[in-house]
Formats: C-alpha cells, sequence, structure tokens
C-alpha cells in the first residue's frame, strides 16, 4: 500500500493537474505496466478528488468513450493505452474521433528512452513499429516527449490543436521514464486560455447573407452538427422568415423533429421529402449551416448538384468550405456570433414581420400531444404502427421516444442500427419547444442573446456515420452518461456490434450507469444481407450465432428484458428502468427481412464500383 506522505511528485502529476485545470473529470484506458506512472498519478488525483480513472475492457472502447464525454460535456475527452498493442488498439477509436471532431488527448506510452532502439519488448518508437507516425494520420498533433523540459510545450501545442476548430484529437507518447521523472507538479502555463475560440466574424459577409435572406421568397436551412451553439438562433429565423428546416443525420438531434418547420433528414437514410423540398425550383436559397457535406451528408453528393447555384455554405471550419465550391457565398466565422449579427441586421431592416406565426408556432411546440405528426414523409410510415411479431425495427423505433423522457440521449451504432434510428427515430426535447425568435420579445442586443442562449454540449441524437465504426455507441454511450448523469442514454445497436464490443458494457456495470442498451437482435450482420441483396451480391459472411442477451446479461448480474412485440416493450416499468442505477439490457427480437432504407447507399457504391 503506497503511502501518500511519502511520494515525490512526478510528471504525471503534472498531466494530471493540467487536465484538472482543463476540467477533466475522467481519463479512459486500459493500464499496463509502461504507463502505469500515469496510473499512480491518476490513483493520488482520485484521493483528492481530481481527475479519475475508467478501466475500459480494450482501449478502443476507451477512445469511443472520450468521444462520447467530449461531445456531450464540451470538456476534453482523454484517453490512454500502454505500449504497443495497448496504443494501437487506441487507433480505431481515435480514427472516429478524427472523423466526427471530437475534442481529445491521447496519451500513450513508449519503453524507456534508454532502451529505443534495443529490441525492447513492444518497442513503439521509431526504431519500432513508430506509433508517433500512425497516429499522425487521425490526429491533429502528434510527438513524442523525448525530454522533461519539453512536456508543458508539447502539451499546450496538443491541446491547442485539439479544441481550435476544427476541433479532433491530439496525440503524446511518453517514454516510462519520462513519465515517472521527479518534478514539481504545478502547472507553469494557463492551459485554460488556450482553449478559447476566436469571435472572429467577417460583417460584409454576414450583411451580405442578410440581404440574400431578406431577398429569398422562399429560403431553405440545412443544419448539420456544427449548428449546435447557434441553433436556438437558428430556429429563431426560420420562424422569422417562414423557411422550412431540414437537417443531415448528424444534425437532427438539435431540433424537436415536430418542430412545424421541420421537414426532415437529407443525406444517408433521409426522407424524400426533404430531398422533394430542395429540389422544388421555387426554392430559391438554400443556408447550410455547420455541415461538413460529406457524402452521408448529401446523398454521395448528388444533393450539391441540385442545391449548388443556390447555396450560401456558412461554417465555422474552413474545410468545410471548400466543398461547395460553387456556392453563391461562403461565410466563414463563428457562428453564434455570425447569427446573432444576423438577427441584429434583420431587426434594423425592419422589413420582417412574423410575430403571429411565430407566437403560434410557439404554442404547437410546447402544447404537443401524444399523437403529434411530423412534418415530413417517412418511408412505408405505416410499418411504424404494426403490431406484429417479431416487432418491426420501424415500430420500434416510433416507440422508444415515447417511452423514455424527453431529454433522453441517443447513440446510435453502425449498421441497420443507424439507419433505423435516422430515419425512424424522432426524439424530442421539450425545452427545443421554448426556443422562439427573440425579436418579438425585443431582444436584439447581442449580450442578451449570449446570455439568453441555453449550454447546449451535443444533440440529443448521435452516430459515427462518417467512420462507421461498429461498436462506437457502446463506449460513446458510457462517455455521454458520465459527461449527463442526470440524463438517461440510450445506446440503440446490434447484435454484431456487441458480439464486437461488449464487453464494456461490464464498465457501465461499474460505474453504475443508468444506460439502456437496446440491442437489435437478427443473429445477423443485417446491413451486410440488405446490401448484398439490393446490389446483387453474393449472400455470403453475414450470418451470426442465436444469441439469448437475456442470459448472457444475467450472467453479469445486469437487469435485461427479451422483447418480440411492441406490446411487451410498452409494458415495461420505463420510470423504473430510467431511474434505477446500472444499465439495463433489451433483446429485442427485430423482424429481420424488413429493409432498412439504404437504397441511396447502395447506388453510391454501384456508381463508386463502376
Amino acid at each position: 500500500m503506497p503511502n501518500p506522505a511519502r511520494h515525490v511528485s512526478e510528471l504525471g502529476d503534472l498531466l494530471v493537474a493540467y487536465l484538472e485545470q482543463l476540467g477533466v473529470d475522467y481519463v479512459f484506458g486500459v493500464p499496463g505496466g509502461p504507463i502505469e506512472p500515469f496510473y499512480n498519478a491518476l490513483a493520488r488525483s482520485e484521493r483528492r478528488g481530481g481527475p479519475r480513472a475508467v478501466v475500459a475492457r480494450h482501449e478502443t472502447g476507451a477512445a469511443f468513450m472520450a468521444d462520447g464525454y467530449a461531445r456531450n460535456s464540451g470538456k476534453l475527452g482523454v484517453c490512454c493505452g500502454t505500449v504497443g498493442p495497448g496504443t494501437t488498439n487506441l487507433i480505431t477509436g481515435v480514427a472516429s474521433a478524427y472523423d466526427n471532431h471530437s475534442a481529445m488527448l491521447v496519451i500513450s506510452a513508449q519503453t524507456g528512452i534508454t532502451h529505443f532502439g534495443r529490441g525492447a519488448t513492444q518497442e513503439s518508437a521509431d526504431t519500432g513499429i513508430n506509433t508517433v507516425a500512425m497516429f499522425s494520420h487521425c490526429t491533429h498533433y502528434s510527438s513524442l516527449v523525448s525530454h522533461v523540459d519539453q512536456f508543458e510545450q508539447k502539451l499546450m501545442a496538443a491541446v491547442s490543436a485539439a479544441v481550435k476548430s476544427p476541433c479532433g484529437p491530439s496525440h503524446l507518447s511518453i517514454p516510462v521514464d519520462v513519465m515517472r521523472t521527479p518534478m514539481h507538479a504545478q502547472p507553469t502555463f494557463d492551459l485554460h486560455s488556450q482553449t478559447q475560440t476566436a469571435r472572429v466574424v467577417d460583417y460584409h459577409k454576414v450583411a451580405e447573407l442578410t440581404e440574400k435572406l431578406l431577398a429569398s421568397r422562399k429560403p431553405v436551412l440545412l443544419v448539420g452538427e456544427g449548428a449546435v451553439n447557434c441553433i436556438d438562433d437558428v430556429l429563431a429565423l426560420a420562424l422569422k422568415l417562414d423557411a422550412a428546416i431540414i437537417t443531415t443525420p448528424h444534425g437532427k438531434g438539435l431540433i424537436s423533429p415536430y418542430h412545424p418547420k421541420f421537414r426532415g433528414v437529407i443525406g444517408f437514410c433521409g426522407h424524400q421529402s426533404a430531398i422533394d423540398l430542395i429540389s422544388d425550383t421555387e426554392v430559391d436559397l438554400v443556408v447550410a449551416i455547420g455541415t461538413t457535406l460529406q457524402e452521408t451528408a448529401t446523398n454521395a453528393w448528388s444533393v450539391l448538384n441540385v442545391i449548388n447555384h443556390r447555396m450560401v455554405h456558412v461554417d465555422e471550419n474552413e474545410t468545410n468550405l471548400i466543398r461547395s465550391p460553387l456556392a453563391q457565398l461562403h461565410v466563414l466565422g463563428n457562428l453564434p456570433e455570425i447569427f446573432v449579427e444576423v438577427h441584429k441586421l434583420l431587426h434594423q431592416q425592419q422589413q420582417v414581420c412574423a410575430e403571429t406565426n411565430d407566437t403560434q408556432d410557439h404554442h404547437a411546440l410546447t402544447n404537443l400531444q401524444d399523437d403529434a405528426q411530423v412534418n415530413f414523409e417517412q418511408q412505408e410510415a405505416d410499418k411504424i404502427h404494426a403490431d406484429s411479431i417479431p416487432i418491426k425495427p420501424q415500430r420500434l423505433m416510433h416507440l422508444l421516444p415515447k417511452m423514455l423522457p424527453p431529454q433522453t440521449r441517443y447513440l446510435c451504432d453502425s449498421g441497420n442500427s443507424m439507419a433505423w434510428s435516422i430515419h425512424y427515430l424522432h426524439p424530442h426535447d421539450r425545452r427545443l419547444g421554448n426556443r422562439r425568435s427573440r425579436s418579438s420579445e425585443g431582444r436584439s442586443d447581442s449580450t442578451q442573446r449570449r446570455q439568453g442562449r441555453r449550454d447546449s454540449h451535443g444533440g440529443i441524437f448521435w452516430t459515427c456515420l462518417e467512420f462507421g465504426s461498429m461498436g462506437w455507441a457502446i463506449g460513446s454511450a458510457i462517455g455521454t452518461a458520465l459527461a449527463r448523469p442526470n440524463t438517461p442514454t440510450v445506446c440503440i445497436t446490434g447484435d454484431g456490434s456487441v458480439l464486437m464490443s461488449g464487453g464494456d458494457i461490464t464498465v457501465a456495470l461499474q460505474e453504475q450507469l443508468n444506460i439502456v442498451f437496446v440491442i437489435l437482435n437478427d443473429s445477423e450482420y443485417g446491413m451486410v444481407k440488405h446490401g448484398q441483396r439490393l446490389g446483387s451480391g453474393e449472400p455470403i459472411g453475414y450470418t451470426l450465432p442465436e444469441i439469448d442477451f437475456v442470459k448472457w446479461a444475467e450472467s453479469m448480474s445486469i437487469d435485461a428484458y427479451k422483447i418480440t412485440s411492441s406490446a411487451e416493450l410498452e409494458e415495461l416499468d420505463w420510470p423504473s428502468i430510467v431511474a434505477q442505477p446500472g444499465p439495463i439490457i433489451l433483446d429485442v427480437m427485430i423482424d429481420r427481412e424488413e429493409v432498412p432504407p439504404i437504397q441511396n447507399r447502395i447506388q453510391a457504391l454501384g456508381a463508386l464500383e463502376s
């Protein structure tokens, strides 16, 4: 048993002190010999109430957890792994965070500096497998700390690269002898100052944007995940201008599906009504806000062919603007400040008067009934009401938000879980109903707007769409639940993902996190099977064994229920489920013959293959 009184501070303690300075609560990882000095520092930190270790079952899961934590806390996600395979196991999760634009610090171990080039066990320096070089391709910064005097400067560079737009992971590799160097563990720098984002705005471009909005006869707002911190003002703008709203798959968690201006999701597994809207020749302006315009956001870029000449692209990330070279106008800058300025200019113009519509729409949002209808078209919509056995996935997705509290956060895994969720899962956070045009309340002052904006770290719906890592939602749900302990968390995953990454569910058990794991059980890699059928491929490699996940859960002392029908789902004691400590598993036997709405994706793959 270590004696804290006899401890001499080490570099690991200084690293933890900097994490504490940034408000980091957790470090996700798997311990091992060369990274033990860091875990020693975390143990000392936990005893005094500082950042603590959360032990994952696999390093990939640790990175997924850090991703979910970063998205939903607004803080830096931190994960770590020991030397060799402990570090390489992190790569898939880190690559996912890179594509997800999640701010993350990755700490990996190295063998001792004096052992470099001598064939040390699991050597990972440039004389071995060179993990620093590996991470350089999926991080914004990757460097070896070869001397203690480099540490603070390199940490500052890594954190700055991680949190500045576009956010993403940074990597520091620290040899074991450097990590345990005795030193004073008092930070020299204010690292928090490095995380501040400049509120840069091109006011001439914003004025031009405002003029286009005023001149437009039928505008449409296309909302991506980058709009998270300005969504209040974007929705208020839609009400002012009577503009329709569509979102990318990542953006759907930022707006109530019952918002009177919402016309559905565009892109992967989206809605035909959204495509029809932007194809309408009367739509003369499409304002894309905070979206990557990548393949999954644009139906394999086909959307761009339709809207290029009518589009204005507004974003904080200049890389995103590169993907819309034919747009009428590009507005680069801090999104909250841009839309504060737009509202200010509109108020000054006094050419917009939508007081009546605003009041009516606000009333409609705040008085939703259980049978409220969405204002967009769903594929095979009759199946959301089908009470067949086994339960249809469309019905499952329709029912889940009705069973759960409005503020519940949903993490949806790669595969059919993601496809069904994007199209048919419509979570509603009733706080969204309180968003109304501030101009009707006479609030044009930008300071008042900033004070009135809610703290919106992340939306209520997330999926790992671009990199598409199976098992991402399992780890990310754990990070989400730790970031938002008083908010219900639901992980929608498939049996294939659970067989791949299900061990991390025991982290939720160990941490006593209230997460509902909804397992779509069809004994198949469902997306593979349906993709092969739709694309006339050979039927191969998609079958899985029949697993009883209730018995599996019982072996871990986790409460679980087998669901075969909508009645069984509705009969569950949902208030108790979302109130009890620890995870719940729902083993949902879905109709495996139902085809997910992936036709556009299959067509895109066919085009690529040709």
